[in-house]
């Protein structure tokens, strides 16, 4: 299929689920892509990888009672960061320590639950690798204003951020409450992470909040830059994905994050200043 029978089936009204699925995809990448700007710079992909299992119980019981996947999943996860954070204050654990076991827990129970709805493997199926096409429209509406809802955040904190994110300690002596700042950045991968789930699954999702966000941090030493490029490079990357599963009839969340993965390969090789051949040529 050329990319113009592609345009035109987004235009076709009997295809209404095609558009809905690209808008869906690029706000996702969008705010994947900015909130992955900090997962990536502190280190955080593991924390990216347990909040997409925390989540897991929020959509499965969601599913189970016919409620709102959005809602589910952003109760489960937000819930699940406040007892890490709770619990990661005791000094004799660490940090990493508490994410492994409550997140882990989490996905258990997530597990469990789902097992109790009827079409128990489809439904599982759906969960892990995600159902772009068949998304209600109600919940275009709820990643739009969480996507807005984010980038809001990010644009108020950014400075404190970056802050928390070069020097901790530092930060602590300039009287900025890190706690609470830790806290909000987990909520927004929270959020970030269940709109992308509806996207590629649960499996999949740490592609979309690391992938855009590694690519551009090869691309450019800017900050400023490298939050513009990371939301622009998953955007790109969730359309061509979007284009390649529907022409070759393959699966949405698996080809994105190969698309996206395709992108990084590129990057870490034609980088003018950390690629591959511009370090061989120095």
């Amino acid at each position: 299929m050329s990319p113009l029978q592609f345009l035109a089936d987004l235009a076709n009204p009997d295809l209404a689920f095609l558009p809905k699925a690209l808008t869906i995809a690029t706000l996702s990448a969008i705010m994947c892509g900015v909130v992955g700007c900090y997962v990536v710079l502190r280190g955080m992909a593991f924390i990216g990888d347990a909040v997409a299992h925390a989540v897991f119980p929020g959509l499965a019981v969601a599913f189970l009672f016919s409620g709102s996947l959005v809602l589910g999943g952003t109760v489960a996860g937000v819930v699940t960061a406040l007892l890490v954070a709770v619990f990661a204050q005791n000094r004799r654990l660490k940090e990493d320590s508490v994410i492994g076991i409550f997140f882990v827990a989490a996905f258990a129970l997530g597990i469990v639950v789902i097992s109790r709805a009827p079409g128990y493997a489809g439904s599982l199926q759906q969960f892990l690798f995600g159902s772009i096409t068949g998304i209600p429209d109600r919940d275009l509406y709820v990643v739009a204003a969480a996507t807005i809802a984010v980038l809001l955040a990010v644009l108020l904190l950014h400075k404190e951020f970056v802050a928390v994110t070069l020097d901790r300690e530092m930060a602590r002596a300039l009287g900025l409450r890190v706690f609470w700042l830790d806290l909000v950045l987990y909520v927004l991968v929270t959020l970030a992470v269940v709109m992308a789930v509806q996207t590629i699954g649960n499996i999949l999702v740490l592609a979309l909040l690391v992938t855009p966000a590694a690519t551009a941090r090869l691309l450019t030493d800017r900050l400023p830059a490298m939050m513009a490029l990371a939301p622009t490079i998953g955007a790109t990357c969730a359309a061509i994905g979007l284009y390649l599963s529907w022409s070759w009839d393959l699966p949405v969340g698996g080809t994105i994050v190969l698309t996206l993965t395709a992108a990084f390969l590129l990057a870490h090789l034609l980088a003018p200043r950390h690629g591959l051949i511009a370090r061989l040529a120095t």
